[in-house]
């Protein structure tokens, strides 16, 4: 009688939680964003792998996942899709997507995709939608939306690029040798010709393989993952990776470099390790032809926030910019909580939209409901615009 009574006060306050409204105020207050997608921490639900982009008839679609504990045992993979007619201001959700996880929005030939995978360590699966993401295409085979199956595949919501009559996306796949976080990644660029059929697997190349090297950066090399495809000032295709380094000296990023016909993958760790503010987490670059420049979102620490778990410290995104890939300068602090337990700005995928930048971050911040569960387990996903980013 006792345990039944204990379990009907926890399912009452949880429906009380999960009903009451939150209060977002002091987040916009405080950042200026808008906090499109929210779920509280009782809930056991976190949201993450934010993506956005810009439709051709300029209304923005962004998209979002679900994860945790209670995601694993209960939920199928999904990710949810929103829709922002007016610059940003208000967004609405049009779909979900089952068995969608860990991936990124773009528009080609004024269609909109999404990519990612299946599932944590799913098969690679990209649908396209006609109508501006209120409805998709389900994958069904590898000539209907799966790129590749029955293997275990990683990636985040990295961006595309396209280049000389090719689109370019990076990935990992999961080694099942060594499965352990990190040193299971090996990483690998996907490309297409911008006219094929994208859902046809047989369309796509699969570059070579790059595995964890324990000897890389003198033993302390943890891994790498979540790669950027970059046109590089000689005009080739590179993949710039975060790479897990957390020792004092500061974060590492990687410069693998892809052939012209995407099929092979180099790397020398002599040369092609670089110094990068907040490059063990992830980031997102995209050149800017206006400035000609390199610009980036990261999780940089600052001096004040340095000595603690590197990895886990994601409560400032810098705005940053490169002339050349190697050499990065802070441009600004765009984004900052004076909290790093509780508090994250993470994850960000973003767009130029003229003078600015529109963003979309994966938030833990206070909501009037407990707050987050910590600064990774997110209980918020927010949009935030970045006014006249050059200056």
């Amino acid at each position: 009688m006792r345990n039944t009574f204990i379990i009907l006060t926890f399912l009452c306050l949880q429906i009380t939680l999960t009903n009451a409204q939150p209060d977002f105020k002091r987040f916009h207050t405080e950042t200026g964003g808008i906090v499109l997608a929210h779920s509280p921490k009782i809930s056991n639900i976190f949201l993450g792998s934010p993506s956005i982009c810009i439709l051709p008839n300029g209304n923005y679609v962004a998209s979002h996942d679900i994860f945790g504990v209670s995601v694993a045992k209960k939920l199928e993979p999904m990710t949810k899709i929103h829709i922002s007619k007016n610059k940003g201001k208000t967004w609405k959700h049009i779909a979900n997507l089952n068995h969608q996880y860990w991936s990124n929005l773009f528009v080609l030939n004024r269609k909109l995709y999404i990519i990612g995978t299946t599932k944590s360590e799913g098969n690679i699966s990209i649908r396209k939608s006609d109508d501006g993401g209120l409805t998709w295409t389900e994958p069904t085979d590898t000539n209907n939306g799966l790129l590749a199956i029955d293997e275990p595949f990683h990636c985040g919501p990295v961006p595309v690029v396209v280049h000389n009559g090719r689109i370019w996306r990076a990935m990992e796949d999961c080694s099942r040798a060594n499965h352990v976080w990190g040193k299971m990644f090996r990483t690998f660029m996907l490309s297409a010709p911008i006219n094929a059929d994208l859902l046809k697997s047989s369309n796509w190349t699969f570059s070579t393989r790059l595995p964890y090297d324990s000897t890389y950066l003198n033993g302390k090399f943890g891994g790498w993952l979540e790669g950027n495809a970059v046109v590089s000032p000689d005009g080739k295709i590179v993949n710039v990776l975060r790479v897990d380094y957390r020792e004092k000296d500061g974060e590492k990023a990687a410069l693998v470099h892809i052939s012209d016909d995407g099929k092979t993958a180099s790397f020398n760790p002599e040369k092609d390790f670089i110094n990068l503010p907040g490059g063990c987490k992830k980031f997102t670059i995209r050149y800017d032809k206006t400035s000609k420049k390199y610009w980036m979102l990261s999780n940089y620490v600052p001096d004040e926030f340095k000595g603690g778990n590197a990895e886990r410290t994601r409560n400032t995104q810098a705005l940053s910019w490169s002339s050349d890939l190697r050499n990065w300068n802070i441009h600004r602090i765009v984004l900052q909580h004076k909290d790093v337990a509780y508090h994250g700005f993470q994850y960000l995928d973003w767009q130029f939209d003229g003078n600015d930048i529109i963003a979309l971050s994966r938030t833990a911040y206070d909501d009037g409901m407990g707050g987050a569960d910590n600064q990774h387990n997110a209980n918020m996903i927010t949009f935030h615009r970045i006014k006249d980013f050059r200056k």
